[in-house]
């Protein structure tokens, strides 16, 4: 099963539009995760034309957002359970915040976004994973998304690139 995972894409504001490489990935995606910033409805809308998604809510997701996803939630994938949450919120850093927002919960993987860098370990047996952004890298040295193969085990890795839709 291959999952496209995603964050922090700040459509209208950070780009007008979603990348080709992110474009051409979802194209072959059996799902598409979304960590929050969406900041339109509308991209919800374009890559529920490649494969169904499941999101949540960022800090910067207005009420039309809001109504539609949750802020956090837990979904199962080839019997693997995945916690999705944005990350935000006050004291720790984000990595923390996404870690103790599933510490009452099994999980076998947490994907996370907000701070627009691309994360890829494990704490104990926990894949975590922040895709990064496809439209605003920030300080890092390249755009990002990712991409978890859900077979005989969890496998993820990001995707770099360097033009900006």
């Amino acid at each position: 099963m291959k999952i496209v995972v995603i964050s922090d894409t700040h459509i209208p504001k950070r780009s007008k539009q979603l990348p080709d490489e992110l474009l051409e990935e979802a194209s072959s995606a059996d799902l598409i995760i979304h960590a929050g910033d969406w900041q339109t409805a509308q991209v919800l809308e374009e890559l529920s034309t490649f494969a169904k998604v499941e999101g949540v809510v960022g800090n910067v997701d207005g009420p039309e957002l809001t109504a539609l996803l949750p802020f956090k939630k837990v979904i199962e994938a080839n019997g693997y359970r995945i916690g999705i949450v944005h990350g935000h919120g006050k004291g720790k850093t984000t990595e923390k915040r996404a870690i103790d927002a599933f510490c009452e919960e099994e999980v076998d993987c947490i994907v996370f976004g907000h701070s627009h860098i691309p994360v890829l370990r494990y704490e104990q047996d926990i894949l975590l994973f922040n895709p990064g952004s496809p439209t605003d890298k920030r300080r890092q040295k390249y755009f990002s998304f990712g991409i978890i193969h859900a077979g005989e085990s969890l496998v993820a890795r990001h995707i770099f690139f360097s033009a900006k839709a």
